[in-house]
């Protein structure tokens, strides 16, 4: 092994390290506060409100002292993490677009059960800012975990991944923070097993869902991206297709050929829609 290839690995521990701790991070920072409340408590969601504000502030500047000098001859540290103007637009609408097209039958559904409505009342939107459970799945949530496992992470691993393989390794880190979930679980009366099956299960779609996180940011190559996505898929949920049987049989076939519709469209849209050029991207993608 010669000594530039030596670096290089080094280099690279250098930049898998940080992002395992970023994730310790990001986890132990919501469990600072000791306390026996709930975490949909106002009281405890507030705290972690800070907490993760804090994670946030100080990420860039710990990020920063792993980037390699060739890093930052590409981009500076805004860049790197998907802050800029050029493209800001598309990248803003069309990701949001395209997840809607995958989210045709659920779209569907609330069609016809008449939640579609529901968003066009002020009153509504004015409720919801008003309750910190809904503030923190729809703003918080989204935007501090893009930030950290997207924004912060995702250019540290290109120091030493592929594209492709960044895409699909970084996820990982992102679905397996999701685990302390089991503590709540257990703490509101599951069985360690239960908690274990829910667990593993909220592992393995926010895994997925961070893999298409993380091709939206490097494609496009703006942070924006992936977080008007993840407030559009926390809002949604993980489809129930058991509900699917509560709509009328008519009603079922057009909801059924909507599922399915929406993944052929999503599945043909998703390279085209992505394409860089769109974005102005020159950073992460080559065209």
């Amino acid at each position: 092994m010669t000594i530039t290839e030596y670096m290089d690995e080094y280099k690279c521990s250098f930049s898998v390290v940080a992002c395992i701790f970023l994730t310790f991070s990001y986890v132990s920072s919501l469990y600072v506060w000791r306390s026996k409340l709930s975490r949909d408590h106002p009281s405890t969601i507030k705290r972690r409100f800070f907490s993760v504000s804090v994670m946030m502030l100080l990420a860039p500047f710990f990020i920063q002292c792993f980037f390699t000098p060739e890093t930052l001859s590409k981009g500076d540290l805004f860049t790197q993490m998907g802050l800029r103007w050029a493209g800001i637009i598309p990248a803003a609408f069309v990701p949001l677009f395209l997840t809607a097209v995958l989210f045709l039958g659920p779209l569907s559904m609330q069609f016809y059960s008449g939640i579609w409505k529901l968003y066009t009342e002020p009153l509504y939107w004015f409720s919801s800012w008003q309750d910190l459970v809904w503030v923190r799945n729809h703003v918080m949530a989204p935007l501090s975990e893009e930030w950290v496992f997207r924004a912060c992470m995702t250019p540290l691993l290109l120091q030493c991944l592929e594209p492709m393989t960044a895409v699909f390794v970084g996820p990982l880190l992102f679905g397996f923070a999701h685990f302390h979930h089991m503590l709540e679980q257990m703490k509101a009366g599951l069985q360690f097993k239960t908690a274990l099956l829910v667990s593993s299960f909220q592992f393995t779609y926010t895994s997925m869902f961070g893999a298409y996180s993380a091709y939206l940011f490097l494609r496009t190559g703006h942070f924006v991206a992936p977080l008007v996505v993840h407030m559009f898929c926390n809002h949604m949920g993980f489809p129930n297709f058991g509900e699917i049987r509560e709509f009328p049989p008519l009603q079922r076939v057009v909801i059924a050929c909507c599922f399915l519709l929406g993944l052929g469209l999503w599945c043909l849209l998703l390279v085209p829609l992505t394409n860089p050029e769109i974005y102005d991207n020159r950073l992460h993608w080559e065209t």
